[in-house]
């Protein structure tokens, strides 16, 4: 687990890394760097936001098979394995819901998140607009 969260900040870092290189060799200023650092993290949230969908219909499907194994041989695997993997699954695929109804919560109509297509109000989700 420690590997992998030293993984993640090291990718992220790296990527911060570049777009600031990239806007230097470029003579760009501080706006245009944010401005990549942005872009780029937009593409992250897109890639978190698919990953967390295709995990959350793998585990659930994984779920039904531990049930029907259950079903089968009842003392080899044990019935709260599969109920894990359903709510874990579940909770991966409600994930973008949960944090968009969550920030409306917390912020109200004046916060902005990042999401699949760029940078929106917590408002215009909440009030169906």
């Amino acid at each position: 687990m420690k590997k992998k969260l030293i993984l993640g900040i090291l990718a992220i870092s790296c990527l911060s890394i570049a777009a600031v290189s990239f806007a230097a060799l470029s003579g760009a200023n501080i706006s245009t760097v944010a401005d990549n650092v942005r872009k780029s993290m937009s593409a992250l949230a897109k890639l978190i936001t698919a990953a967390s969908y295709v995990i959350g219909m793998a585990m659930a499907v994984a779920a039904i098979v531990k049930f029907k194994a259950y079903k089968d041989a009842p003392t080899q695997v044990p019935l709260g394995t599969p109920i894990a993997m359903l709510f874990i699954g579940a909770a991966l695929i409600f994930i973008p819901t949960i944090f968009a109804v969550g920030g409306g919560t917390l912020f109200g109509s004046s916060g902005e998140v990042g999401g699949t297509s760029g940078v929106t109000r917590f408002g215009k989700w909440g009030n169906g607009s």
